[in-house]
Formats: C-alpha cells, structure tokens, sequence
C-alpha cells in the first residue's frame, strides 16, 4: 500500500526565563551561570519549613508577556504542585499553575511575506485546510498561530554531564522564574515551528521580559509533533512525540523535519492503533541530526497536581494590569508597518531597524529632529551598524547620539556640507563626541553657496585649462567632470556640487 498523502501538526512549549531581579520564590539573585550551588538557599531546595512568597515582580513580568502575546488576564489565580522525580528537582515537586495560569487565549500573526511564496495565499503549495483555526489567515498579510495558556512555574535544576561517568547539578538555576507558553496545535510545517520561536523571542525581547538566549537556555523550546495520514482513502494518525529542550531556531527546524521523516517511516512498517493520549519524550542528537526516544510521557494524573499549600491563591487588580500594559509599547511588526508608511522605508530597512527595540528608539529619537528621515535612516543603515558590528558594541555604547545623526543629515540635506565631507565629520564624532556643528565650524567646512564666489572659482579653472575646454568643444562630454574635479579642487571642497556643475555647464556652454 502507498501513502496518498498526510498533514503535520505541530505545537509548542515555550518555556522562558523572566529578567526578574531575585528568583520567583525567594530573595536569591535572579542571574545567569557563576559557581555552582552558589545562589541557593532552602526555599529553592524546598528544605523542611521553608516557605516561598511570590515576588510581584514576577506576576508582573509574566502580565507584560502575557498582553504582549495578546492574551487574556485572569482576575484570580493559583500556584500548585507537579509531582515528578528527576534528578536536578531537589524538591521533588515544581511549583507552577496547573487550571487557572496567568495567561490565556493569546495568538502570535506570523507575517506571510516571511514564507515561501508557494505556501503563501495564492502559491501552488497553499491549501486553506492545512491551517487549523479560525480566522488563520489575517488580512491577507498574517498568518494566526494562536497561544492556549501561558503559565508561571518555577526553573528547575541543570544536571551537568562530564567526561567520564560522572554527572553533576548546579541547583543555582533552582526556582528561577519561569513562563511555559503552550501553543494550539496550529503549526503545520518545521519552518513554520521555527519562525513562530523567532517571533515570540522577538517580541518578548522587545518587552523587556527576557534575554532570550537560547545559547544560554534562557529561552528553550519542546516541539508536539505527529502526523495525519491517507491511505488508500483511510485516516490514521501517528503517536505524538514531544522533543525536549531545543535551543536553537536551526534544532526546531531540522528535530521537526527529521520527526517527520521518523514517523513516515515508522507508519509504514507498522501501522497499528495507538493508544488515546499516548505519548513519547525525545532528544534531539544534534551531532547525529536525529532524535532519540528517552521515556513514554506521563499523564497528568501521574504529577498528582495539588494546589500549592504554601502560597494563597490571588487576585490580579485591573490597575495591577494597567501598569504592565503600559509597559508593553508597540511591538516590532507594528513599528515596521508604521515606518513603512510615515518614512517611505523599505522592507529591508524598517525591518533592520526595528531589529532590536533599543534601536528602533535611536532612529525615532533621531528621525524626530530630522527634515529628511530616509538620510537619517542611511546614515543609521549604512555607516553607524557598521561600526555597530564591527566594534561588537549596541548603539547606546557610541560617543554618536541621535541628535549627531539628526544633525548630520540635516547638514547634508541643507548644502552646508558635501556627502563626502559629511562622512569625515562621522569620523570624527566618532572619536570625539563633538556635535556636527561644532566640528563643520572648527574644520572651517562650511560649504560656499555664494554664486559669485563659484562663478570666480569656475572662470578661473576655464581659463587655465584651455585642452580641456577644447575637449569638451569636440564633443568629449568626460571633460566635464575633469573640469568639476578642478573647480572643488580650487573651492577646497566647499564648493556646493550642484551650484559649481550648473554654473561650469552653463559656462562651457556658451563659449
């Protein structure tokens, strides 16, 4: 028998450290690595009569997140008990939200301009059924991935795997606040699963709720995949495995891919019912590039969920939502559509310039002094990321401020300087920190717009290159810019360019 056809189903775990300044629980220091078992202390050891309270900057931070993905607030919540035995869960049990989570009934749009042009509205590839969901398609433009719940838990322990037969815990990571954003089973694709993490690590990055690293597991990733499949007109599914812990957006894509290509073959040599709910836990071997089975998954009843007796169930004001609503701003895709329209910009360009909030800000603040935004966006695109990536620094890192860039460009764009002068001022605010002003004036720059001083500075050089006039009399049109080179050459490069070429032409012209 051949398969006819089948559909991926994908959804997903996200699971992502909160910037908070202390642990969720307890007053340790909330920060990444440094010696082990170090920032602990017996309410993230879960030792005997120690009692967690819930830090409000935690709530709130999980609220900021929670409206950034467009979720709903709950008014009243709790913390429980899941129950498991792992190694690196000194307690025995993890404090999280099991029925009443923070968050729920979010969506995150993924811009379809970011897909294949064939999975797009219109494409070969595209089929209205492959997308679970209402309303999956937005305006044409999106594509609707929508959130079921996030929830507050706490970080657990790291195990540590040496060479040799040992293995370690550093508990530091013990109680470190944490949301788990759980997905609809809505993604049909391993680019797809890939560019929806990307896309919430954008935004929550932008909010200031995360670092984001992967490389540092501050932000990982458990993808539920499993397939539906036809055959000769019959339906079957496959079991669903969760891979765990994927760090990066290239061990999404190619765990996902790999899975499919696992599950086809596996359906093909067996294809005998699965238990309702059943379901398997794998590894991602990246040095392989395949997945490895580690344990068939618990139910929920087997985490003998409790309501956590140790901290009261709460009530989340309106005001208390208010306050981190303020704190969510505009989002990067509204900023590029904004840009787009208000400054003319291109994809390309308001895309990179809303790659991080803090530049986007940069720009704003200095677009708002500038008479043309899109110079302001060039020198920003052009000159100032270059010594961005080169020095490996942000841009809050500059002696240049947004005012120099505004400055600058504003300069050009009057005819007080040339470009080419514009980029030695550059130069030297970089080294300096001196407005461009300051340094147009100090270097003597300032452009000549005087006619009668230009219309002397081009007599003079048509009447001491008398080959070059006779050139151009015979038609060698290059003699022109020879002669504009010696007329800037004269001027000392204050000459306005547009001014000097006119005048020569219109000189040359009438001998």
């Amino acid at each position: 028998m051949a398969i006819d056809s089948y559909h991926i189903t994908i959804g997903c775990e996200i699971h992502c450290q909160l910037t908070t300044k202390t642990k969720a629980f307890c007053a340790c220091e909330n920060r990444y690595g440094g010696m082990p078992d170090t920032r602990v202390c017996p309410v993230c050891l879960g030792l005997p009569g120690a009692l967690p309270r819930v830090s409000e900057e935690y709530v709130k931070l999980g609220s900021v997140a929670g409206l950034a993905l467009n979720c709903t607030i709950a008014r009243f919540t709790k913390f429980d008990r899941k129950h498991y035995f792992y190694p690196d869960l000194a307690k025995g049990y993890q404090i999280t939200q099991y029925d009443l989570p923070l968050c729920t009934d979010g969506y995150v749009d993924l811009p379809l301009a970011h897909y294949p042009e064939a999975q797009r509205p219109g494409g070969a590839l595209f089929r209205t059924e492959n997308f679970i969901g209402e309303n999956c398609i937005v305006d044409g433009a999106y594509r609707r991935i929508r959130i079921e719940r996030i929830h507050l838990e706490e970080d657990v322990g790291k195990s540590l795997h040496l060479e040799g037969s040992h293995s370690y815990i550093d508990y530091n990571r013990c109680g470190t606040p944490l949301i788990e954003i759980v997905t609809k089973p809505d993604m049909t694709s391993p680019e797809e699963a890939a560019l929806f993490m990307q896309t919430v690590q954008e935004i929550l990055r932008y909010v200031n709720v995360t670092r984001g690293n992967l490389e540092e597991g501050n932000m990982r990733c458990d993808a539920n995949i499993n397939l539906t499949v036809w055959e000769n007109g019959v339906q079957y599914q496959t079991p669903i495995s969760e891979i765990k812990n994927l760090n990066s957006f290239r061990a999404i894509r190619d765990a996902c891919a790999y899975e499919v290509k696992r599950q086809l073959a596996e359906f093909e040599t067996d294809r005998q019912p699965f238990t309702a709910g059943f379901k398997r836990t794998m590894g991602w071997d990246e040095a392989k590039g395949e997945t490895v089975i580690q344990r068939t998954k618990n139910s929920f009843v087997d985490y003998r969920f409790v309501v956590e007796p140790d901290i009261k169930p709460f009530y989340v004001s309106e005001e208390f939502i208010e306050s981190a609503r303020a704190l969510v701003g505009e989002l990067p895709e509204a900023k590029r559509v904004r840009y787009k329209k208000e400054f003319g910009l291109s994809d390309f360009d308001a895309e990179t310039l809303t790659s991080s909030r803090e530049l986007a800000l940069w720009f704003e603040e200095a677009a708002r002094g500038a008479a043309d935004v899109k110079k302001v966006a060039n020198w920003i695109l052009a000159e100032l990321l270059a010594v961005v990536n080169e020095k490996g620094v942000s841009v809050s890192q500059l002696a240049v401020t947004p005012k120099h860039i505004s400055e600058l460009a504003n300069a050009v764009h009057k005819g007080a300087i040339t470009g080419k002068q514009a980029k030695d001022v550059f130069a030297e605010m970089l080294e300096s920190g001196k407005l461009p002003q300051d340094i147009i004036r100090e270097k003597g720059m300032v452009q000549v717009t005087d006619t009668a001083e230009i219309e002397r500075y081009v007599a003079e050089v048509i009447a001491a290159n008398p080959k070059a006039v006779e050139d151009f009399k015979n038609g060698k049109t290059n003699a022109v810019g020879w002669l504009m080179g010696q007329v800037m050459k004269k001027s000392g490069g204050k000459a306005n360019p547009s001014a000097a070429s006119k005048l020569l032409r219109d000189k040359l012209s009438a001998l």
